[in-house]
């Protein structure tokens, strides 16, 4: 249930309802406005009658049931668009946010000079991974705590700010010290544990679709999260398994509009993975700017012949140099600044 205060009433009768919430046995959820201010009210559906009778609250304007099994996540909880504040970026905003970097962190040398070519192209947030789930035990794993701390180098050498994968809700604590955004892989979006680990920390969470993972599916464990408290949820559409074989995956860029229609929360796209091959990055991250996405996630490797992981999908820096140009057009059609 959505409970709608009525403009200009004082924070005692919001506490009060805030109250009877707890009191019936829901978990309240705030949204300040500037004009009125709306709890949302999550718990058991068996009970959601009982709710109703919150009307007759001083300061209720009124009350009214959301629809959509995704509670948080949804327009009707929350009708405008969530915008994410990190330092001087505004993520979901206006301006287009853009992260690019490595798939994996392999070296101080390889990330620190990948960090500067994407930072003088234009990113203004530096990916890499420290931890990687990889379908094959045998495959590079990742540097670990080693790799967090090399992030943490290059972003106190270029000011980028830092997203990277966490995968074990044991380690939320550790990667959190390090970075900025912390990301879920498509493997581990239906991992309950870590996304509610996620939910009760006080950092922005990129939450990747998994890869046979329904639209309704992915705002469920977006759900997950936001119930636990922590608002700051990224969606990135990364592609999805097909029967097509030309391509790693096929990049679902028809979720872009669909989630724009069902959610509030920032929409990114990854055409590095939704494709899979470097020759279609480009064109894929056109397409997803003018479909309505908020930012890209783009790998990038100084040397991809040489790359420990997806070095076959990764723009070398002056092909994502020239990109970054090339994107401009894209973005002012669509309304938006880069």
């Amino acid at each position: 249930m959505i409970i709608v205060m009525r403009a200009g009433a004082p924070e005692e009768q919001l506490q009060e309802v805030i109250r009877r919430i707890n009191e019936l046995g829901y978990q309240p959820h705030i949204i300040r406005g500037t004009q009125r201010n709306v709890v949302g009210a999550i718990g058991d559906e068996r009970g959601k009658a009982r709710l109703q009778s919150l009307e007759s609250l001083p300061g209720v304007e009124s009350v009214v049931p959301i629809l959509q099994p995704f509670k948080l996540a949804s327009r009707e909880f929350k009708p405008d668009r969530t915008v994410i504040k990190l330092g001087d970026l505004e993520i979901g905003g206006d301006r287009l946010t853009i992260i690019a970097g490595p798939c994996s962190v392999e070296s101080e040398a390889q990330l620190v000079e990948t960090a500067l070519a994407v930072k003088e192209a234009g990113a203004g947030i530096l990916r890499g991974g420290a931890f990687k789930p990889r379908t094959s035990p045998y495959a590079f794993q990742g540097l670990e705590e080693e790799g967090l701390k090399l992030l943490a180098q290059a972003k106190e050498m270029t000011g980028l700010y830092i997203v990277t994968e966490v995968v074990n809700p044991k380690d939320v604590e550790l990667v959190g010290q390090y970075a900025d955004i912390l990301q879920v892989g498509a493997r581990n979006v239906q991992n309950f544990a870590l996304l509610r680990s996620l939910g009760e920390i006080n950092k922005p969470v990129l939450l990747k679709r998994g890869m046979a993972t329904t639209i309704k599916e992915y705002l469920m464990s977006a759900e997950y999260i936001l119930s636990q408290g922590n608002y700051e949820v990224i969606l990135c559409e990364r592609g999805i398994r097909t029967f097509e074989t030309e391509t790693r995956f096929t990049l679902d860029l028809n979720a872009v509009p669909v989630l724009r229609k069902l959610t509030h929360l920032p929409i990114f796209v990854d055409p590095s993975h939704g494709t899979g091959h470097w020759e279609y990055v480009a064109p894929m991250a056109k397409a997803a700017i003018a479909a309505g996405a908020d930012g890209l996630m783009i790998e990038v490797h100084m040397r991809p012949e040489e790359a420990f992981s997806d070095g076959i999908q990764s723009l070398k820096p002056k092909r994502f140099s020239t990109l970054m140009q090339e994107l401009r057009p894209f973005a002012e059609a669509a309304g938006r600044k880069l």
